[in-house]
């Protein structure tokens, strides 16, 4: 079985077009389809439905993808197994990180990345921690650091991990503010400001008002903590920040409820890390041990 065909394959389902498969594996879409279609030739049965105004994948399609990517991966460890096994790290590396782990932790880390290898061409996309578990999947990137989930399935490797602790915040002109010891009844009858209910965040504050039998008012959803952060130290209702966030245009309300996520650096299971992806590991494992949390 021609693994150009299966990339060819894999690609199209992943992205959902011929034309824009074929530009990112460097084709023409004639060349891309013939490669799919002597796929399908030489397994006897069609893999993708194109009468479907949005592409689709027959049964048999359906059956073939994990294996496609298994094929993928095992072709993928073994060029890794057989790099040369020196200190000059090159190539691509393509890495995703969250917008909150982007801003206040990746900087560093990239700094020194950067210093000790400068071979290395990094390919960074930024996006929400849900979407980036989507395109680990679809291996279109190495590394992901998010925000952990509490249903991740076992198809992913965590390398690294840390806790970021959480606070309750409002605007410093905010009736909650002047409150000494504020409870969460005492936030209910205000809007909260949150990121999406998808997101590990949210379902942890939904949590505690749950169990408290409390009315959770969140308004205008954002996973953007540095526009939720604004909006809340203009007194547009409370939020739950990390704490090393809290400055001055915000104040902590001593809400006694612990919250908090951990983020992590993540990868496939089964599909060895780069030389390249495996230095950057290794450089987050040791800031990590140096400023822990």
């Amino acid at each position: 079985m021609d693994t150009n065909s299966l990339k060819a394959f894999v690609t199209i389902v992943d992205i959902g077009s011929f034309s824009e498969a074929a530009e990112t594996l460097h084709l023409t879409q004639p060349a891309i389809s013939k490669r799919l279609a002597a796929l399908e030739n030489q397994l006897g049965s069609p893999l993708v439905d194109r009468r479907q105004r949005h592409l689709q994948l027959t049964e048999a399609g359906s059956r073939l993808l994990p294996h496609a990517r298994r094929i993928l991966d095992e072709l993928h460890n073994a060029r890794v197994a057989l790099s040369p096994d020196n200190d000059d790290i090159g190539g691509e590396l393509d890495i995703i990180a969250s917008h909150h782990i982007g801003l206040h932790h990746l900087p560093a880390w990239l700094r020194r990345f950067n210093r000790e290898h400068p071979q290395v061409r990094l390919n960074l996309q930024f996006m929400e921690s849900e979407s980036a578990y989507v395109q680990m999947r679809k291996r279109n990137a190495e590394l992901a650091f998010v925000t952990l989930s509490d249903d991740m399935d076992n198809n992913f490797v965590v390398y690294e991990q840390w806790a970021d602790p959480m606070v309750f915040v409002s605007g410093p002109e905010h009736p909650l503010a002047r409150l000494t010891a504020p409870g969460l009844a005492d936030l209910s009858p205000y809007p909260a400001l949150l990121p999406d209910t998808s997101t590990a965040t949210y379902r942890v504050v939904s949590r505690l008002f749950l169990e408290q039998s409390l009315t959770l008012k969140p308004q205008m959803p954002t996973n953007y903590l540095e526009t939720i952060k604004m909006m809340t130290s203009v007194g547009l209702g409370w939020s739950v920040l990390p704490l090393s966030m809290v400055d001055d245009s915000i104040v902590h309300l001593p809400i006694t409820q612990p919250v908090s996520r951990v983020l992590g650096a993540i990868g496939l299971d089964g599909r060895t890390l780069s030389s390249a992806a495996r230095a950057l590991r290794d450089i987050v494992h040791g800031e990590q041990i140096k400023t822990p949390g």
